[in-house]
């Protein structure tokens, strides 16, 4: 109180209270509606638990479950390696880094709305569809892609990455400037080659970046939604319905507002339990 403590408390409750309205009062509402059944219109009808009865009763849970689990996987991977393997190659070019940096990153700035749509097009399961083309000049080919339920979710994850791998090039990008070239220069005075650089000095230097990225990753992979929404709507054969997937139909298809919200919750205290777990598992070898 003595330094000051009561003027930046009155500085901060305008922030305090906007962030309190719109972001706890959502939760907060979230938690109620989880328990009752309501179509946002008439008054609420309370039903305890029979909402998350509902959810775990329903065989398309478990189904959409082990899609946005094995999307996961698919995305770490695949798509966590990718922006760091960039990242490395494109700080080993002296000229031309601003350049590789924008074409890197332009895949973020198109609406993920018009990537999934262009991608949809790129996935046309005919010969003449631009993938099958394209590998029909090498004889392979061609594929069902989105068609095909075993395909369906490697499709999703490619063009995920396409779409996301450029913000993490930059952080990486940035991140790798702290590290001390003299660093670099010690180990080439012992005639290491680029691959010993990276695992012995870039990786080690990255570590506090890798394990955030790492987690940040897997929250956003298990919240997965626009691309199998506007690119199979799950199918084929709820090959492709994952957990937010499953929210919006209990909500917008069925009109179970009880259950999304149900739904919900249950997917936000899984990935905190994780991401608690994670960071305490990760502690000791992020702060050495």
């Amino acid at each position: 109180m003595r330094s000051g403590g009561i003027s930046t408390l009155i500085l901060l409750l305008p922030l305090l209270l906007t962030f309190g309205y719109f972001a706890w009062f959502p939760i907060g509402n979230a938690v109620v509606m989880s328990f009752q059944e309501t179509n946002l219109v008439d008054e609420p009808t309370w039903i305890g638990l029979d909402n998350f009865t509902t959810i775990f009763g329903d065989p398309l849970f478990w189904t959409s479950v082990r899609n946005t689990v094995y999307f996961t996987f698919l995305a770490l991977l695949f798509g966590y390696p990718v922006p760091l393997v960039l990242a490395v190659l494109m700080s080993e070019f002296r000229r031309g880094l601003g350049l590789y940096s924008m074409l890197a990153y332009l895949p973020v700035v198109v609406p993920p709305v018009v990537a999934v749509l262009l991608w949809r097009f790129f996935y046309d399961a005919s010969t003449t569809g631009v993938f099958n083309t394209i590998l029909g000049w090498v004889g392979l080919g061609p594929f069902e892609w989105i068609q095909s339920a075993s395909m369906a979710m490697p499709s999703l994850v490619l063009q995920a990455t396409w779409a996301n791998a450029g913000a993490t090039v930059i952080i990486y990008l940035a991140a790798l400037t702290s590290v001390r070239a003299e660093l670099y220069d010690a180990v080439e005075v012992d005639g290491a080659g680029i691959w010993y650089k990276i695992w012995h000095v870039t990786l080690p230097q990255l570590r506090h970046i890798l394990l955030i990225t790492l987690i940040l990753q897997v929250i956003a992979t298990f919240q997965i939604f626009t691309e199998p929404f506007l690119m199979t709507g799950g199918g084929p054969n709820n090959a492709t319905t994952t957990i937010l997937l499953q929210i919006y139909n209990y909500a917008f298809r069925f009109g179970d507002y009880g259950a999304a919200t149900a739904l919900s919750l249950v997917l936000a205290v899984f990935l905190a339990i994780m991401s608690a777990i994670y960071f305490r598992a990760t502690r000791s070898w992020s702060t050495s």
